[in-house]
């Protein structure tokens, strides 16, 4: 395990003490815990997103490329120069 300090806020710091508190944990405890779910967690779930997109356009007659799309999306209001 490695050390860290990081600066809290005075708001942060008492509400993880009373957290803390309540909990039985410690406040690196809780720490260790955000950083996971928040970090660590939401990673998979990420990548699943990313293979659940995969091909998603591949069966649309009506986009014959994503270049040709691009264009046509470009074509339809442009600013006309005076």
């Amino acid at each position: 395990m490695k050390r860290t300090q990081i600066y809290l806020d005075d708001q942060l710091w008492a509400e993880l003490h009373a957290l803390a508190a309540r909990t039985g944990a410690t406040v690196s405890e809780l720490l260790r815990r955000a950083a996971r779910e928040k970090y660590l967690a939401a990673a998979p779930d990420r990548v699943q997103a990313f293979r659940n997109s995969v091909g998603l356009w591949k069966n649309r007659a009506a986009i014959a490329s994503g270049a040709s799309h691009v264009r046509s999306l470009r074509r339809g209001e442009r600013v006309k120069e005076e």
